[in-house]
This record gives C-alpha cells, structure tokens and sequence, in this order.
C-alpha cells in the first residue's frame, strides 16, 4: 500500500439493488459486472447467493465472465451462507467471500439477543468457515459505525487472526460525523496489533448526506479500500457514490497523495447505463454525473466561465465522460451568454447590438424558464429585419 493505492469495492450489484424498484435479473447484472470491470473497479460483490435462486445464478455467472477484478459474494455469519456463496463463487479467478456479524450494541442486544463475547467468537468462526474455500476472506462489523472502539478493535484483532484479509468498518446507518468516522478508523490503525495484516474498509450510508466525506476521512486515516455505488444508489438513503469518492482523491491527488484505478472517461457513460438499467433516474444536481454538474445559468458564473473555464469548474467535462459544459440561458444570463450563444448559432453582433437584443431576450426570459436556439434564432431575424427597414 505504500503507493497510495485505494481499492474501489462496487456494490452496485447488491446494496444498491436492494433499492425498491431497481431489481436486476442475471443477464442485465452480467452487463454491468463488465462495464463495471471496464471502469476499473478492484471489486465487484455481484450479489448475495443464498437469498434467491436468481442471485445464486448471478453471482456464479458473473464469475465466469469476470477476468480481472475480484468477484465477491456476501453472506451473514452462518455455515450455510458461505457454503452457498463459495459454491457460487467456484468458478471465479479471483473469488472473495463477504461475511459477518453486528457489532454495536443495537444489534448485540436487539438483533441477536445476544453478548459481546458470543458474537465475538461467532465472528470468529465465520471467518474460519470462509477460509476453508477462499484465501480472500472480508469481514464485516455490522454498525460498527455506533460500536464501542475498544470492543470493535477486539473483534478487529480477532478476524484477522482468524484469518481476514480485510476487514469492513460500516457506518450502516450513516450515523456518523466525519471526524468521528476518521478518528475511529485511525483508533483501529493504531491499537490493533496485527492490523498491517490485512486492508480496513469504508462502507459508508448516506442517511445524513455524509457518505462521501466519512469515506474520504476514512482514507486519510488509514482506510484503503472504499465501497461505493454508482450513482450513490443502495439502502434507504444509499451509499457513497463511487464517482464522487473518485473524484476528490483524483481531484487532490497531489494534497492526499492517493489515487484509483478507475478510467474516469467512463463515469458518465456508465452512470447512465446504471441509471436506465436500474431505472432511477439521476438528480439534475447530481455531483458529477447530474446533467446540470456543467451546466452555467447565472450571469456572473457565466461571464467568468466564458473567460476562463477554471473560474468555475474544477473538473473538464471530458475528464469524466460528460458531453461537456452548457451555458443555460434563463432570466439570470447576462450579454456574454448571449453574445457566445448567438454566436454559436453563426450570428456575427457586435456590442450595440447584443445590448439591444439583450433587452428582448430578458423579456423572452422572463416568461419561461430557459430560453431556446429557436427563439435566439428568431430574436435575431426579427432584429435584423428591423435593422434593414432602418
């Protein structure tokens, strides 16, 4: 890891199809796996193998088609599960199985009625049981996000004994803050013996809009792998968004010193595959993938843009796929928005000019929200038919 390596691990295929409506079947998640491969993922969990006969076959012809990254499949911390999740990951080049337990004291008590100690050495034996198939074995600490650090740094130490080659840290319920995320991952980095034994892991949920930045202040503490859906799509409120997360490290390479391997050319593209295939629409505002992410429809945003792309943008479209930046005209533009965009419609005005449709096309503007090429186009005869007969 001393490269500054971060393991992208894509759920897409399983947290994020456990958003209502956006179930997949074998052929449409073998689609995705590739693209997903193509993007340059390290990892894919293509799904969950005992829950349904159709995420048993997903899983294992995913992992035929899979030529690169590792493909993994989840299970809870019973016999059956990993046998069932190593059976569908046999044909796989590089398999991982993904088990474990609930640590905090929500699930302890509440879910499994159970004691620190117990769950302790179920973890344990869960991860024995995965070993026996795979060399790849992860280990999830269910809400470690809400356990106590010097209990979660216990179970940390044990599974990776136990034989754990990384080791899940999930705030489930996107509780916490990120300097609470970071300082807990950075307790484990520095009171877990053998915690150089293996990778510790972001799963991040997006309850209170912090999925993104407890992962980064994950990473920046010692994490160095980060799990991530495109389009931030999962559970309730989803999941850290794999585009965003690889942006920022891109985007502050040179400050954090890390870096991916995921061909951003392909981010838009593939967001909008996941999007129609999973049919969830993208928000407009969406970072990176949004359709408005390059769009300018204030006046002074525009101005400045139009002068110098950096004023305004930080990302070049083309760096991650997109068609590339807009200039919206509404009621905010001002004359420079619309001496560019008449412009790009093959009209040559000069200032006195624009000054004088610029009165026009506020009125245009102000009775509808975004004003057309085809009403430029007739502003700019209707002007030019007066200019004549003048």
């Amino acid at each position: 890891m001393a490269d500054g390596k971060i393991y992208i691990f894509d759920t897409t295929l399983r947290d994020g199809e456990q958003v209502p409506g956006c179930k997949l079947n074998t052929k449409e998640k073998i689609e995705l796996a590739l693209a997903l491969e193509e993007l340059g993922v390290d990892i894919i969990e293509a799904g969950f193998p005992i829950s349904s006969p159709g995420d048993f076959e997903s899983v294992s012809e995913i992992s035929r088609v899979i030529k690169n990254a590792t493909v993994c499949g989840l299970s809870r911390a019973v016999q059956k599960d990993i046998e069932t999740a190593a059976a569908a990951l046999k044909p796989a080049r590089r398999p991982r199985i993904h088990t474990g337990i609930g640590t905090s004291d929500y699930h302890i008590k509440s879910k499994f009625n159970s004691t620190r100690e117990e769950i302790l050495q179920r973890a344990i034996q869960c991860v024995k049981w995965a070993k026996n198939f795979v060399d790849d074995v992860e280990f999830y600490a269910e809400d470690a996000g809400r356990t106590d650090n010097e209990y979660l740094a216990r179970v940390v130490e044990a599974v990776i004994k136990a034989g754990a080659t990384v080791v899940n840290i999930p705030d489930t319920t996107g509780y916490c803050l990120p300097h609470q995320y970071g300082e807990k991952i950075a307790y484990l980095i520095n009171n877990v013996p053998n915690v150089d034994k293996a990778i510790l892991s972001c799963h991040c949920h997006n309850d209170l809009g912090l999925a993104t930045a407890n992962s980064i202040a994950g990473v920046i503490n010692g994490a160095r792998q980060i799990e991530c859906t495109i389009n931030g799509l999962g559970e309730r409120a989803g999941n850290t968004s794999l585009e965003e997360v690889v942006m920022i490290l891109k985007q502050h390479q040179q400050t954090l010193g890390y870096h991916t391997s995921i061909n951003t050319k392909q981010l838009n593209p593939l967001s909008r595959l996941v999007a129609d295939t999973m049919r969830m629409p993208v928000q407009a505002n969406k970072a990176i993938v949004g359709s408005n992410a390059f769009s300018h429809s204030s006046g002074i945003h525009q101005d400045g843009f139009l002068k110098d792309a950096l004023t305004y943008e930080i990302i070049a479209p083309e760096e991650v796929g997109a068609d590339g930046s807009k200039i919206v005209l509404t009621a905010r533009s001002g004359r420079s928005a619309l001496a560019h965009r008449l412009h790009l419609l093959g009209y040559q005005f000069n200032r006195n000019d624009v000054d004088v449709l610029y009165v026009e096309f506020l009125k245009v503007a102000d009775s509808k929200k975004e004003v057309e090429d085809a009403d430029l186009h007739e502003l700019a005869v209707q002007y030019q038919a007066v200019a004549v007969t003048a």
